[in-house]
């Protein structure tokens, strides 16, 4: 549930940058970004363009990342997996439809 951070983490490493220093052109504190690569919390929409930029990743990869672990979160409601599972196959039915 924390595609995003793992992501972020593995490019920040493939670009040999310290956490510190992406933070830095990031403008935002060392220990957010950290708890955001160990998935303690979620980005917010509008980082991700920056993180594009920054990593040179596409933003549509970073967009999709983010959109799974915000549904996942949401699906965490749940007690029962079997639950979750069939709330996701109905909204996926829905955006079939719509699309």
């Amino acid at each position: 549930m924390n595609k995003l951070g793992t992501f972020i983490r593995l490019k920040r490493e493939e670009n040999n940058l310290l956490l510190r220093q992406l933070a830095a052109k990031l403008d935002m504190d060392v220990a957010y970004l950290s708890k955001l690569e160990r998935g303690e919390r979620i980005a917010r929409m509008e980082h991700l363009p920056l993180f594009s930029e920054i990593l040179n990743v596409p933003k549509a990869d970073l967009q999709l990342f983010w959109a799974s672990d915000q549904i996942a979160s949401f699906l965490t409601v749940f007690d029962d997996k079997k639950e979750a599972i069939q709330a996701l196959d109905l909204t996926k039915k829905d955006l079939l439809s719509f699309f």
